[in-house]
């Protein structure tokens, strides 16, 4: 067994916690034929997972509370710090971490945050601290570190908790009425719970390095979410750091804008494929460069030899970034908009670096709200 822990609440005591008993018999059992949570996972093996259980105490330190989510290489778990009198969030990785794309369904991050948010998107002074901190981590993960996070989306930054109160608000829940669960082989498969609103939020950190890369050499490999893919990507050109900058000038259309900038969905097959991904950027961006096209190995899937679309669907109309209609008016408009455009570019190389982006007057002017 692996684990990755992480603090979630910053609230310390002096006395150690003692156990408790978990041990409520009044749940639901499910049948053993109804596929719940990381078996509905595609290539789901059972033995790959870690057969934790509520209560029980991991490395004679860690108490398990409740189950927060699962993915494709871990599931996650709410847990008292017995001796340090705190909760924290146990990630249990499975035996091989080589078996694709994480799923989406771990904790309280920018994505449910936007669920809960009436109007869908980040207000303007969260996007900026959201920004500010993603482009500080990003520095040093790429320059000090030698990390290519790959997998940079709303999902993945996660909102830490001031105080505790809807963590032991969780755990009580669990004491009283146990959460559903099933019972095969030998182990117990749970229904995860939802944090409560958390009163005060702590800044946003970026999470889930389960697709990291390092970045002491070029890559080939399909990464990135689809619709945050970016081209070298898509036409199999060497890709390393500035990949993680396309995703963040996707990402920030995503959550404020609350829809994507672009979806992929190609018109004759309903699903996504990198032909209907390409069109959309085309149309955005105009055409790629012959230096990025003719260091693509897919060129000629999309391309003609002397760089004309030729993948077997119309083009798209086209409409320049200033032009996208947007949330915002004015000043903040043009500003952000500037912002996008230093990151979402054909070629790698014309990309800000992360350090650049920090001193963006979009992201200074709102922080100031």
């Amino acid at each position: 067994m692996a684990s990755l822990f992480r603090w979630v609440s910053r609230v310390t005591r002096r006395a150690p916690w003692p156990t408790k008993s978990f041990s409520n018999p009044r749940y639901q059992l499910l049948p053993e034929s109804l596929k719940i949570e990381e078996e509905t996972l595609p290539y789901y093996l059972s033995e790959r997972f870690y057969p934790v259980r509520i209560g029980q105490v991991l490395d004679s330190r860690y108490q398990v509370v409740g189950k927060l989510g699962y993915g494709m290489t871990s599931t996650v778990w709410l847990a008292r710090d017995l001796p340090q009198s705190r909760y924290v969030a146990v990630k249990v990785f499975v035996r091989s971490a080589s078996i694709g794309t994480l799923a989406d369904h771990e904790r309280d991050s920018i994505r449910t945050f936007l669920t809960r948010n009436p109007v869908g998107r980040l207000p303007n002074p969260v996007l900026g601290i959201v920004l500010q901190r993603l482009f500080q981590v990003l520095d040093y993960l790429h320059t000090e570190c030698g990390i290519i996070h790959t997998d940079i989306k709303s999902d993945n930054i996660m909102f830490g908790f001031q105080e505790d109160s809807a963590l032991a608000e969780l755990e009580q829940a669990e004491l009283d009425s146990p959460s559903p669960r099933k019972e095969l082989d030998g182990r117990v498969i749970y229904v995860s719970r939802q944090i409560p609103k958390p009163k005060r939020l702590a800044p946003p950190v970026l999470c889930d390095f389960g697709a990291a890369f390092f970045g002491d050499k070029l890559h080939e490999k399909d990464v990135q979410p689809d619709q945050y893919r970016c081209p070298e990507v898509i036409l199999k050109v060497p890709w390393s750091y500035k990949i993680d900058v396309w995703s963040i000038g996707c990402m920030i259309w995503d959550i404020f804008e609350g829809h994507n900038l672009f979806r992929g969905k190609d018109p004759e097959l309903g699903v996504y494929r990198g032909r209907a991904h390409l069109a959309e950027m085309i149309a955005l961006l105009g055409p790629p460069p012959p230096e990025l096209l003719n260091r693509g190995k897919l060129k000629s899937k999309f391309f003609s030899e002397s760089g004309e679309w030729q993948a077997g669907i119309e083009p798209l109309p086209p409409v320049s970034l200033e032009k996208l209609e947007t949330n915002l008016e004015g000043a903040d408009k043009e500003l952000s908009l500037q912002l996008m455009g230093e990151m979402l570019q054909w070629a790698p190389e014309d990309h800000k670096t992360p350090r650049e982006l920090l001193n963006d007057p979009w992201v200074a002017k709102s922080l100031l709200g």
